[in-house]
């Protein structure tokens, strides 16, 4: 025979707390959700408004620095040696990033920079010929890419003048000055991708960044 509903047992207190304690969690978590998303009007704090602000100020310094070239900087002119000369050659190919030390850039600073110089030789020398065996080989042995330091402009340019009297696609990266830096300082300098032992005629006596 089943039994009636007042032989049944009223529910115990830890599964009232149990119960009260979920749906106290639910109701406090869509609040939180309302609440952000302004459906109660309300405002955030001004430590929180700050706390977004700078964070929206860092996103967008990023952006600027990691987009191609959208921070304003520009490379230099078409600094493009004889690369054909090489056309021949079963050596191996690297490319060779010169950064100057003495403008006090930051890590960030810095890749966004050599980023911007290893395109630009990059597309240098897809323009002068998509299909240059230089530019397979690099690409099929891993494109090699080697960063060394320089303490001036002089220097920087006197390498650029260097690199391409002996046949290498050399292109200097200028600074728009948005964020860290006087606005058209030469940053970094691309030598290559070239032959190693040519490439090393304008840069090895350098030291590694």
């Amino acid at each position: 025979m089943p039994a009636s509903p007042q032989d049944k047992a009223p529910p115990s207190l830890a599964a009232v707390a149990v119960a009260t304690a979920i749906i106290a969690g639910l109701t406090g978590y869509y609040i939180g959700q309302a609440r952000s998303i302004g459906l109660f009007g309300g405002s955030s704090s001004p430590k929180q408004a700050k706390s977004r602000h700078g964070k929206q100020e860092e996103e967008e310094e990023e952006e600027e620095e990691s987009s191609d070239m959208s921070d304003g900087s520009s490379e230099g002119g078409d600094e493009l040696g004889d690369v054909k000369s090489f056309a021949d050659s079963n050596e191996e190919c690297k490319l060779v990033l010169v950064t100057r030390t003495d403008l006090g850039m930051t890590k960030g600073k810095i890749a966004a920079q050599c980023s911007h110089a290893t395109l630009a030789c990059y597309k240098a020398l897809v323009r002068s010929d998509p299909a240059h065996p230089i530019l397979r080989r690099w690409e099929r042995l891993g494109q090699a890419k080697v960063a060394v330091r320089v303490d001036s402009e002089d220097d920087l340019l006197m390498l650029q003048a260097q690199a391409v009297s002996l046949g290498l696609c050399a292109k200097v990266i200028h600074d728009a000055g948005r964020t860290q830096i006087a606005s058209g300082s030469a940053t970094v300098l691309g030598v290559g991708p070239g032959p190693k032992s040519v490439v090393d005629q304008v840069t090895s006596h350098l030291k590694l960044l």
